[in-house]
């Protein structure tokens, strides 16, 4: 078992890096590409670009390895138990391995790999709450134009697909009114959110598309008359083309439906990230089933709705295949990884530097 892997794992995900609050592990994780011989730095936005030179071999064109520092909620005061081989949380907080497995897994690789191309890392922030750190990457420092994310839970998939991704900000407005005096003299806000929210089709609506309601508020007293309420929605397909008209769709059914109320919509889309997929047959795709078979795993190619920092590297022209850090049931109270795994990926890793050399 690589203990130094493990135990810098448990140390990292003892630092609280909840989305938007990553800079402590930022600045950690600064001093530990430093210790290894890289030359490391923050940009404008607070992501860590980090690179090292190549090592064993000469003349080779640099890789990208990339993870992201931030952590769900509720990830504060994280407490790891290692036990029987795996680790996971003390029971009310994630574990954070996602991703903090991957950067571990990642920096043990880079200290004992005998063999390397030059390699620029990237840590973002902010992953979690729509890639926005990638997004505001300086990538201008990155020269590389192929890599990997260590951002996949399973190791028997290889992530070469990603969503186009909308974001659905709702704000319906109503008029306010005693609840018990006068009820009619109101437009309930709450009443015809919940009109617009049943009308939606929601869920998982054919193999590559979904939509959801994630958040609802409402109201400030119990005998008013709401006269505001809001909700955030999204929908995501693997079909760039699809994702645009649901969202459309989703539009013009809450603006008629809070209408017959009475009531009027305020409704911001944002689309945070467009679909993208490399082929089954690219470089980067290769060398990870290889690598992966070196760690005794024959893994497939996948495409997921959910979304990662892949999807910006590949829409920037760096061809980022997504591979597993042996993490599981991720975003949950149940989060946990086997060592074993962690060893797996570790291996992988190793191997990816050295295929990447070749």
């Amino acid at each position: 078992m690589s203990e130094r892997m493990i135990n810098q794992f448990i140390e990292m995900v003892k630092i609280d890096s909840v989305s938007g609050n990553e800079a402590q592990m930022i600045d950690y994780l600064l001093k530990e590409f430093i210790k290894i011989g890289a030359d490391a730095e923050k940009d404008s936005y607070g992501n860590l670009i980090a690179k090292l030179p190549a090592k064993g071999c000469e003349g080779k064109e640099p890789i990208l390895l990339s993870c992201h520092a931030d952590t769900v909620k509720p990830g504060v005061g994280i407490q790891p138990l290692l036990q029987d081989g795996v680790i996971r949380s003390k029971g009310d907080t994630i574990l954070a391995a996602d991703d903090k497995a991957g950067i571990a897994e990642m920096l043990e690789a880079l200290r004992i790999a005998e063999i390397r191309p030059p390699v620029e890392i990237a840590i973002s922030r902010q992953e979690e709450v729509g890639l926005i750190g990638v997004k505001n990457l300086d990538f201008s420092k990155i020269t590389a134009k192929k890599g990997f994310l260590l951002d996949n839970d399973t190791l028997d998939t290889i992530v070469i697909g990603g969503p186009s991704y909308f974001a659905i900000d709702v704000k319906v407005m109503g008029k306010s009114a005693h609840a018990g005096m006068e009820p009619e003299k109101g437009i309930n806000a709450i009443q015809a959110t919940a009109n617009a929210i049943a009308a939606l089709k929601l869920g998982r609506l054919d193999e590559e598309t979904t939509a959801n309601v994630g958040v609802i508020n409402g109201g400030i007293i119990r005998n008013g008359v709401p006269e505001t309420a809001t909700f955030l929605a999204e929908c995501r397909s693997l079909n760039h083309d699809k994702a645009q008209a649901l969202a459309d769709e989703m539009e013009k059914i809450i603006l008629n439906e809070v209408k017959t109320y009475g009531a009027k919509a305020e409704i911001k889309i944002e689309n945070l990230c467009k679909a993208v997929e490399i082929p089954e047959d690219s470089w980067s795709v290769n060398a990870s089933k290889k690598a992966l078979k070196k760690a005794g795993i024959d893994a497939t190619t996948t495409f997921i709705t959910g979304f990662t920092d892949a999807s910006i590297y590949n829409n920037h022209g760096i061809e980022m295949a997504v591979v597993g850090i042996g993490a599981q049931l991720e975003h949950s109270l149940d989060e946990h990884i086997f060592v074993e795994d962690m060893e797996k990926a570790l291996i992988m890793i190793v191997e990816l530097l050295r295929l990447s050399s070749e």
